[in-house]
């Protein structure tokens, strides 16, 4: 069968009534994005990216997908390899590691650092703030090797993790962003990513790690570099990066209302065009959009072709409240379009996802929600394939 496409435009106080079935492709790379207004990011910063998680909408980007060295916007893949270590009970906070001649040798006072000295008495807890507020190098490296024993076990990690989450543009060859040649490399739509997962599978941890002004540690008091948090409201964190082949980066966050948004500026010229830069943007996302409702979850949106079940068709359902963010004073067009592999293949599990719901808001980019199966559709038996045999042959 071909693919096709149900379409509905309507404003923004949409409501649906059940849609046929129709198969249609998997979600296709997104179009280039109008802008609502202009966003305060100066042309000397290359890269940019600003995403609404609430809708899961892009609402700012240039050059999203380019290859950067991120520096120190690394160790936000190290602290989120440790916080899944720690839900899984493998790394326990309380922990006391003893720090080694080695490791101080090599890393106490290397760039950024908490100064861990030979036969320090440190908690993971601790190290991991070192991480998360004055991004030292020594710690990361010390957390590491206290999870699993060697470098090259950790690395091998933080990259199952980045391929787990999709970042297909990233390479990680060390744990905290030192220079290593150009091998470590992202970009800003991979860290976008890693920022959603970060704030959204363990927001405790996060809260606990992220957004500390500064700390102090062996007679040292450092400040944090992260040029939101305290400066622009609801700001969180999350983590700079500098070196002179990377240049500027800033991977940043804040929430107000319930509506998180992630941004991403690299490759600026200064830390100071880097740092303002940050400041307004994050303004800017709160203050030209409001998210709104298009669909409630477990909406009933249309059913889905089913191949060898007990069924011929699968209900689909919203999983979560369907939401866009909508430039500030205007209600523009959105159209909604189901899309899924189809025919669906038997045996499927209720609330099980199955396709995907893209809406396009005019003007922006559009973005993709999971759909769900509303009902269990079990495998055809002996009888049920006889006639779905028969079906086929006039369908």
């Amino acid at each position: 069968m071909k693919p096709g496409i149900i379409h509905l435009r309507a404003a923004a106080a949409l409501v649906l009534a059940a849609m046929p079935a129709v198969p249609l492709a998997a979600p296709a790379v997104q179009a280039a994005q109008a802008e609502p207004g202009k966003p305060p990011v100066p042309q000397e910063i290359p890269i940019a990216l600003m995403v609404d998680l609430a809708s899961g909408q892009t609402l700012y980007s240039r050059e999203e997908d380019r290859r950067f060295v991120p520096a120190s916007v690394t160790k936000v893949m190290t602290a989120y390899t440790a916080f899944g270590l720690i839900e899984e009970g493998k790394l326990d906070p309380q922990t006391e590691v003893e720090i080694s001649r080695e490791l101080a040798d090599e890393w106490s006072g290397e760039g950024s650092t908490m100064f861990l000295q030979a036969g320090d008495k440190v908690t993971v807890g601790q190290l991991l703030l070192g991480v998360t507020t004055v991004s030292a190098n020594d710690a990361s490296v010390a957390i590491a090797l206290e999870s699993l024993g060697s470098l090259e076990g950790w690395l091998a990690l933080m990259n199952e993790n980045a391929a787990e989450l999709g970042m297909r543009n990233t390479y990680f060859g060390t744990p905290n962003g030192w220079p290593d040649e150009g091998r470590t490399f992202t970009t800003a739509r991979d860290l976008a990513l890693l920022a959603e997962a970060l704030t959204t599978r363990y927001p405790d941890l996060y809260r606990r790690y992220f957004g500390h002004r500064g700390m102090r540690y062996g007679g040292y008091a450092q400040n944090n570099h992260d040029p939101v948090t305290g400066v622009v409201a609801g700001a969180d964190g999350i983590k700079t990066g500098y070196t002179r082949q990377a240049g500027y980066n800033f991977l940043g966050s804040a929430e107000r209302d319930g509506r998180r948004l992630v941004m991403v500026v690299a490759g600026a010229p200064a830390a100071r065009l880097r740092d303002q830069a940050a400041r307004d943007f994050l303004r800017w996302g709160f203050g030209a959009f409001d998210t709104q409702e298009i669909l409630p979850a477990g909406f009933q949106i249309g059913e889905a072709r089913v191949q060898d079940g007990a069924q011929a068709g699968v209900i689909l359902r919203t999983e979560n409240r369907v939401l866009a963010s909508m430039p500030q004073g205007e209600t523009p067009e959105v159209e909604l379009s189901i899309r899924y592999h189809g025919p669906l293949r038997a045996p499927i599990a209720a609330g099980e996802r199955v396709g995907w719901l893209r809406v396009s808001v005019a003007g922006q980019q559009p973005h993709d929600v999971p759909l769900i199966a509303g009902e269990e559709v079990a495998k055809a038996n002996f009888l049920q394939r006889i006639r779905n045999g028969v079906t086929g042959l006039f369908s």
